[in-house]
């Protein structure tokens, strides 16, 4: 013992031994509460998770012993007039990643599909596998965790490009679903869609299937019956197609309406896309069609606004008589142009142009070889002969449905415009003047239209003065059928109607459209020259209904950019009735 514990002994009055001792019980007495504490808190947690947490536990486990699945529901068909399919749906498998897998299944999956495997990303990953790849995948899924197989179907469009303005397309939403994104696809999703069902399947500990069990059946959707003549439409668009790359033109539109109905007999618009191209997938066939500056998407027949030139006469003359402007039987002198000076500088003079050969015209003759000059002056008067005024002129165009939505069931109507004085002062800023109502008489200026909107209104002339909201869909099987909705009548008496008529009829005998005089049935007609604001550039219109005596179909054409006075419009009338009326 060394100097210092000796000293500390003799302080104290013990040794260092003694010392020493009692120090290495306290430890191991420190020792031993710390494990008997460890274990009492051991056992808490255990009692806690066993008694408190029990039932949580339980229902996690329970949980994880069932999985719902949807079973979805078949998307209705789509059939035409004469019950041909135009839609069918087609077996379909998807491969989806929910995200969690190793990287040895990754890479293995990515072989078999053929993908990189930073491509595959959570969802699907694989649309519509074909049949060798849908076989190996279905024999090693079960060692492929984190993805699967869904059973789908395929919407498949049996016309392609004649009606994927009319039929649509669907696009897919964020739960792997489709819904329908443009034409009678999203205006009826409601009716073609329903309720998917749901299956319930019971997994073991180790994921393998126990059970099944349907817990709700899936509801079918509903099939739709158009109006819609599929041979009709594909003759319009192959002889619109045809001389559109004769004159080297782009765009074109066509609307063919039942007179009896408003029923929808073909709606063309050109250029076209094959909607095949959204359902199956295709990202750079969408993008192709997305980036193409000429627009295949947009809807010419129900979305492009043009000024419809000549085609508006018959109008005219409609609400002329009906104001009682004029008589049927007065002629009106058309020496090739008329002129007037400027009512704030009489030396300044404007001078508007008929391309009718001089003559006397009455309202028919007129109607037939499209004189300007006569309805300049029945619509903006002129002499001693009154004119009907932009307000008068405004109210019976807006009878006819112009300047409004015409209420047809596809989505992306527009309503055009019907110009007025107010209009004028409003937007542009300026007041209105002579040679407004003048190039408003003859569809010039800013009146703006649809080739539906045409279409509809010459319908109310073919059928005696009914206005009909055009429609699509005729039935809804399994629902109601469509009513003819009569939007308005009786707002031209019929004898004038009869006079206009007669007038059309003298176009196609011996007038402007006599090229139709050959046609199997007889027929009326009524052309028109839109400018453009491009030099030697203009809008081609027909519009035709036929037989006359009792017309079964109103057809409307236009030509959109045709060089120079081409025709253009009449000889597509021609072949697509002549085809129709043979068949």
């Amino acid at each position: 013992m060394d100097k210092l514990a000796q000293k500390k002994e003799r302080e104290f009055g013990m040794s260092a031994k003694k010392f020493e001792t009692p120090l290495m019980r306290i430890i191991l007495y420190g020792f031993f509460i710390g494990i008997i504490v460890l274990l009492s808190l051991l056992f808490a947690r255990t009692f806690q998770l066993q008694v408190f947490k029990n039932k949580d536990f339980l229902a996690q486990a329970e949980e994880n012993k069932y999985i719902f699945y949807q079973i979805k529901a078949e998307r209705g068909v789509i059939y035409d007039k004469n019950l041909k399919q135009l839609v069918s749906n087609q077996p379909s498998f998807d491969l989806i990643y929910n995200g969690k897998a190793s990287p040895d299944v990754i890479n293995e999956v990515a072989g078999i599909i053929k993908k990189d495997p930073e491509d595959l990303k959570e969802g699907v990953v694989f649309q519509d596998l074909n049949h060798e790849t849908l076989i190996i995948l279905e024999t090693k899924i079960k060692e492929f965790s984190g993805f699967s197989i869904e059973n789908n179907s395929k919407r498949e469009y049996l016309n392609g490009e004649d009606l994927a303005h009319v039929l649509g397309y669907l696009g897919k939403i964020k739960t792997n679903d489709y819904v329908g994104r443009s034409g009678l696809e999203s205006y009826y999703e409601d009716i073609l869609k329903k309720n998917s069902g749901k299956v319930q399947v019971e997994k073991d500990v180790r994921g393998n299937i126990i059970s099944k069990e349907i817990s709700s059946l899936p509801e079918p959707g509903k099939s739709l019956v158009l109006y819609l003549d599929s041979g009709l439409q594909s003759k319009i668009k192959e002889e619109l197609e045809k001389k559109l790359k004769d004159i080297n033109s782009v765009h074109g539109a066509a609307v063919a309406l039942d007179p009896k109905t408003g029923g929808i007999l073909a709606l063309v618009s050109l250029p076209s896309f094959d909607n095949n191209i959204f359902s199956q997938g295709d990202q750079k066939g969408i993008e192709n069609i997305l980036k193409d500056k000429k627009e295949p998407l947009f809807n010419l027949a129900i979305s492009g606004l043009f000024p419809t030139g000549s085609t508006i006469k018959p109008l005219i003359a409609s609400a002329a008589l009906e104001e009682k402007i004029i008589s049927p039987l007065k002629k009106i002198y058309s020496p090739g142009y008329i002129e007037f000076p400027n009512k704030y500088n009489p030396e300044i003079t404007y001078k508007f142009l008929d391309q009718a050969p001089p003559d006397w015209y009455d309202m028919r003759g007129a109607i037939a070889v499209s004189s300007n000059v006569y309805f300049y002056t029945i619509g903006g008067g002129f002499g001693k002969q009154d004119g009907l005024g932009p307000t008068k002129i405004k109210k019976y165009l807006e009878f006819f449905g112009w300047g409004k939505e015409t209420g047809i069931d596809l989505l992306g109507e527009v309503k055009g415009l019907v110009p007025s004085p107010e209009w004028k002062k409003t937007v542009k800023k300026e007041g209105w003047w002579d040679g407004d109502t003048y190039n408003m008489s003859i569809g010039q200026g800013n009146v703006l239209t649809t080739p539906l909107q045409v279409a509809s209104a010459f319908v109310a002339i073919a059928n005696g003065g009914k206005i009909f909201q055009p429609v699509v869909v005729q039935k809804i099987i399994g629902g109601e059928e469509t009513q003819p909705k009569i939007i308005r009548e009786n707002f031209i008496d019929p004898e004038n109607l009869q006079v206009v008529k007669e007038g059309m009829r003298q176009a196609v005998t011996a007038g402007s459209a006599v090229i139709l005089s050959d046609l199997p049935v007889k027929a009326a007609a009524k052309t028109g020259t839109a400018e453009t604001g491009k030099e030697n550039i203009y809008d081609k219109w027909v519009t035709v209904f036929a037989p006359y005596d009792d017309p079964q179909i109103v057809l409307t054409i236009m030509i959109k950019d045709v060089p120079g006075f081409q025709t253009a419009v009449l000889p597509v009338a021609e072949e697509v009735l002549k085809w129709y009326f043979s068949k």
